[in-house]
């Protein structure tokens, strides 16, 4: 798909239709994540795949799905048939930046959680390449998740990306974005950028 119109249909999804996703595509999706920037080579993310159903579960039970669900909405996590759980390493990126050609200075920037984001972007967009849809919760909702999946110390978890064909949502009022006069800025802030593509 042209990259224009995938970024164009990612929207974050919460329902999903029960049907299994096919291995190959799963494995395309999780792969992007590893394929972003990242800083000085570092390489510090990376991704736990989950498909198993009691495994989800648990997940979804770590998230407290079932307060969710009694506050009147659907499940999300436990009926999406795939999780890809993103962890960073930050002493990744201390070892990188401690040797000759790094300054440590730069680590004044939290570059895992740069990295992450940039894996959490090619994942979501990676989806919707493979004709599926996404969803993210953080890890700050998510107690436990680190020990659930067996991470090792000083692998963090950032969040779980729910996977799966996409099943038909609840019509809400959208949420209005805010203009790009607002928050695309030419030259310096508050001058004018083009409002669309040339």
């Amino acid at each position: 798909m042209e990259h224009r119109r995938v970024v164009a249909r990612r929207r974050m999804v919460r329902r999903y239709r029960p049907e299994p996703i096919d291995p190959a595509a799963l494995a395309r999706i999780a792969r992007a994540a590893l394929r972003g920037p990242t800083a000085g080579h570092s390489q510090g993310v990376s991704v736990v795949v989950v498909t198993d159903a009691g495994r989800r579960a648990a997940i979804a039970r770590l998230a407290d799905e079932e307060a969710w669900v009694a506050r009147g909405r659907r499940p999300w996590l436990s009926p999406a048939p795939a999780h890809l759980v993103l962890c960073v390493e930050p002493a990744a990126y201390h070892r990188r930046y401690a040797e000759p050609d790094k300054d440590p200075a730069a680590l004044a920037v939290p570059w895992s959680w740069v990295d992450g984001g940039a894996a959490l972007s090619l994942l979501l967009l990676a989806a919707v390449d493979e004709g599926l849809a996404a969803g993210f919760l953080g890890a700050h909702a998510l107690p436990g998740l680190a020990e659930l999946l067996g991470l090792p110390e000083g692998v963090t978890p950032l969040g779980v990306v729910t996977v799966g064909h996409p099943a038909q949502e609840e019509k809400r009022a959208p949420r209005r974005r805010r203009p790009d006069s607002e928050l695309l800025h030419g030259e310096q802030w508050g001058e004018p950028f083009p409002a669309q593509p040339v």
